[in-house]
């Protein structure tokens, strides 16, 4: 018997991208459903939730982020990817502090949306809140406190610099995902801030120094050769 399709409900009121989007993610492996803004969005997912939502910030009649808040209000925790602005650095940052599970910048690589999918649905593949919706994040004895902005290894408080905490809260909530210097840097400074990816080296080995982590045998923070860095601990909902 063929293993069931996931269904991915696609909101987005640009009818050239749900146009191309839709059939493209039809022939990835996905079952797809579209709808023309948020409210239209809510409506289909009261008919029946999908397995994914990937949901455009900006539309009418009802935003991405309000659907977001929407959703999680009632306690549906089905995840959701947010497509946002380039340049916009405060849509992304809202993005994941609403609760949303990821988010992509417009203009988007489809393949790149693919691989976001698929990381997600791994990701919340036993059901109930996403790490997303978690105040609390718990890695071993690591535990970040998302609203407070701050984090304590075994009991012990961490002094970390604005920067660094930013990048610990999304490699902890991106777990066992492989992430380059350059997507980091754009959603840690937006690349109108920062021209080199070395700002993104320097805060690593800042979270390294402060959470005592060894390069060579990480408890937290992999080097990925030449490509980037991965949060090698599991995480969950503190």
């Amino acid at each position: 018997m063929a293993e069931a399709r996931p269904r991915i409900l696609l909101v987005d009121d640009d009818e050239a991208i749900t146009g191309a989007l839709g059939p493209f993610l039809e022939r990835s492996g996905f079952d797809v459903e579209i709808a023309a803004d948020g409210a239209k969005g809510t409506a289909a997912v009261e008919r029946r939730a999908p397995d994914l939502v990937v949901c455009d910030v900006l539309m009418p009649h009802l935003d991405g982020r309000e659907f977001v808040r929407r959703m999680r209000g009632r306690r549906l925790w089905l995840p959701i990817i947010l497509l946002t602005q380039v340049g916009e650095s405060w849509e992304r940052s809202a993005a994941l502090d609403e609760g949303a599970d990821d988010y992509l910048n417009k203009p988007f690589d489809p393949h790149e949306l693919i691989s976001r999918i698929r990381a997600v649905l791994r990701r919340t593949a036993a059901g109930g809140p996403s790490l997303a919706a978690a105040a609390r994040l718990r890695a071993h004895g690591l535990v970040l406190d998302r609203t407070a902005r701050r984090a304590w290894l075994d009991d012990a408080e961490l002094t970390l610099t604005p920067k660094a905490m930013t990048l610990l809260e999304y490699l902890m909530l991106h777990p066992d995902e492989v992430h380059t210097r350059d997507r980091l840097l754009e959603t840690l400074w937006g690349f109108d801030f920062a021209t080199s990816s070395r700002a993104v080296d320097h805060r690593v080995s800042e979270l390294r120094r402060v959470l005592g982590d060894d390069a060579a045998a990480p408890r937290f923070v992999e080097t990925v050769q030449s490509f980037g860095y991965r949060f090698a601990a599991p995480v969950g909902a503190a």
